[in-house]
């Protein structure tokens, strides 16, 4: 008896989800090798955290600098608003950075007993649907495969009467 060719879940260029396998890019994976498959956010752009840490050093060297010298003594409301607004520039620069640079969308799985990262994207709707497909094609192997044929009436269980 020769099985059935492996079923297309997903196909978009460098990404192919089939019943048996999962490929992005060069790496590829039997789809009956993965297990724990779980979702996360990966971590935030590198750019956007250094933006905000030295943003942040800069405002506070300032405030240590006029602190030690007197100068805050000498300031006047204005220039006091001035620095309250000038202390938010760090949370402003992390909300940009977290808009316009969101953390990429993670699939991890154990693979041969190590844990893997399987597929990384920015876009949360082609996340969605890879991780759709190969959560899919997991729970096809672990109900006993795609190529069994569906009950007919004939073979569901019915109590006797």
């Amino acid at each position: 008896m020769t099985s059935a060719p492996p079923a297309l879940l997903y196909a978009q260029p460098g990404i192919v989800v089939t019943t048996d396998r999962f490929t992005v890019g060069h790496s590829s994976f039997a789809i009956a090798d993965l297990t724990h498959l779980h979702t996360a956010r990966g971590p935030h752009d590198r750019l956007a955290v250094r933006a905000v840490a030295v943003t942040a050093v800069m405002i506070a060297g300032v405030g240590l600098l006029l602190g030690f010298t007197g100068g805050l003594q000498r300031l006047t409301a204005g220039a006091y608003l001035a620095l309250g607004a000038v202390a938010l520039l760090p949370v402003l620069l992390a909300a940009a950075g977290a808009r316009w640079r969101p953390p990429p969308y993670e699939l991890w799985g154990w693979h041969r007993g190590v844990e893997v990262l399987l597929f990384s994207s920015d876009d949360q709707r082609q996340f969605g649907q890879v991780s759709r497909a190969v959560h899919r094609a997991r729970e096809g192997i672990r109900y006993g495969g795609w190529g069994a044929a569906p009950a007919t009436a004939e073979e569901l269980w019915r109590p006797d009467r």
